[in-house]
């Protein structure tokens, strides 16, 4: 990788600094790039100049924002294997991995380039009343003003991509804060933005260090927080800001119930595959990333053998190798601390089924069960390469597991049957329930989000592009419906 400073975007243009950082690869420590991040003075531009682009990006003509955002999408796809070897490098991500993500954000951008030619207004008639004849109201969804999205390193493309797609779709200017450890996949997509005709003040990409948000978000010219990371941090935003339009995507432990009549071979072996897949694929790093299993005691046995026997046939290793399904955690620390959790509930009693052990930055696959209420790895999210499996007696008492959790983000429910698949959908606190597969299924065009500590608010491309606006209502008078 080279040593020249990665420039950073400044009200769309291209700017540098003699602050500079270095990304390293959280695998073998290997330099992967030199960054040059935002000084006050360029934070002051981009915003300055966000603010004076409002109203005429907000009027801007949808074929424009269309346009871009198609040119963005074609970009991906077309560097799609540099950018997948960007991701790995800077994030530790396997490269089966980041190409998946690489293709996603792609079709996000192509998502949001579709809604922008679908976004108008709704006719609502009036004459419903005897006193509102010869009237008619057009009801539009207008920009709520600048946003400031501040993105974490897991997903450091395509959930950038979920901040700035939706936001350039309704033409309101976006300040994108990238993770200080994974900046290099949003710098590329500002390559990417710097190529089409969005008008100056519509976009930045500003690395950071993480001292230097708070200015940002109590600014009064971003009236707009779009948050995606940790729970303490998102809620400190929120209670620092109560008057702000304040967006959270936060943590979870997302939970997988198996319902006795998932019992044939071919379904356990589907769940086994399933639930060892996506309890450990990014490391565990994503809020959806299997972490809680509820077995019925009928099928425990047997699905708790298959699934450790998954997880110890995954390879881990260097995050450039295709062989590798389970990568390095972002550093040291955080697979320090993940050891830390598996060392205290094996204290506590739990039992170590499979992995629990550290090597650098890289945790084993681990498999935990008889794991304590009160342990770390079943309350709080690990965000690593663990999960915990335990045999329950019935359906009911599984959801109330799954909703015994500070956490609401989504579910997972192996079951054939209807009536319970909506019984889940009823009675689960989470922000989606996905039937037949782990809580980790995420269609970028679907609503996305969750309940309690989770956050608050919806991403997905349409989901985001109606929380990032308000409707405003015109009523014409004497007109003839």
């Amino acid at each position: 990788m080279s040593s020249k400073p990665r420039r950073f975007w400044v009200a769309g243009q291209p700017a540098g600094s003699n602050d500079l950082v270095e990304v390293r690869n959280p695998y073998d420590g290997s330099l992967v790039a030199v960054v040059a991040r935002a000084t006050a003075a360029d934070v002051e531009k981009a915003v300055t100049a966000a603010a004076d682009a409002a109203d005429e990006f907000g009027a801007s003509p949808a074929h424009l924002r269309a346009a871009a955002l198609d040119h963005v999408a074609v970009r991906l796809r077309e560097r799609s294997t540099q950018v997948a070897q960007l991701i790995s490098a800077e994030s530790g991500k396997p490269v089966k991995w980041a190409r998946m993500e690489v293709s996603r954000a792609a079709s996000t951008f192509r998502w949001a380039a579709e809604e922008t030619r679908r976004w108008s207004g709704t006719v609502q008639r009036l004459d419903t009343d005897p006193t509102s004849e010869g009237r008619l109201a057009l009801v539009r969804r207008t920009p709520r003003g600048p946003v400031l999205g501040i993105t974490p390193f897991n997903f450091p493309l395509n959930l950038v991509a979920h901040k700035v797609a939706p936001a350039l779709a309704v033409g309101a200017p976006i300040i994108i804060k990238p993770a200080p450890a994974t900046p290099l996949s949003s710098l590329i997509l500002g390559e990417f933005l710097s190529e089409t005709s969005l008008p100056p003040g519509s976009w930045s990409v500003l690395p950071m260090p993480n001292d230097m948000a708070p200015p940002l978000v109590h600014d009064a010219r971003l009236p707009v927080v779009s948050f995606t990371g940790s729970v303490p941090v998102g809620w400190q935003i929120r209670e620092a800001v109560p008057r702000k339009h304040v967006t959270l995507e936060l943590g979870g432990n997302a939970a997988v119930v198996v319902c006795p009549d998932w019992k044939s071979d071919r379904d356990l072996a589907h769940a086994a595959d399933r639930i060892a897949t996506f309890g450990m694929y990014q490391a565990g790093q994503s809020c959806i990333a299997v972490q809680r299993v509820y077995i019925h005691k009928e099928l425990f046995n047997s699905l708790r053998d298959l699934v450790i026997k998954k997880v110890e046939q995954l390879g881990t290793g260097s995050p450039a190798d295709e062989r590798t399904d389970v990568g390095p955690l972002i550093n040291i620390e955080a697979a320090t601390r993940v050891e830390q959790w598996v060392s205290e509930a094996v204290d506590e009693g739990a039992t170590l089924l499979t992995g629990g052990h550290r090597d650098g930055a890289t945790y084993a696959p681990t498999v935990l069960t008889d794991v304590p209420d009160h342990a770390k790895v079943r309350n709080q999210e690990v965000f690593g390469p663990v999960i915990i499996v335990e045999p329950v007696d019935s359906v009911e008492e599984a959801f109330e597991l799954v909703n015994d959790s500070q956490f609401g983000l989504q579910a997972g429910v192996f079951t054939h049957d209807l009536h319970i698949a909506f019984a889940a959908a009823r009675s689960l606190e989470v922000g989606g329930v996905i039937i037949g597969d782990v809580p980790s299924y995420r269609a970028d065009q679907l609503p996305y989000g969750g309940l309690k500590d989770s956050g608050s608010g919806r991403e997905g491309v349409r989901a985001a592009m109606e929380d990032l606006t308000e409707e405003r209502v015109l009523v014409l008078t004497d007109v003839a419906v």
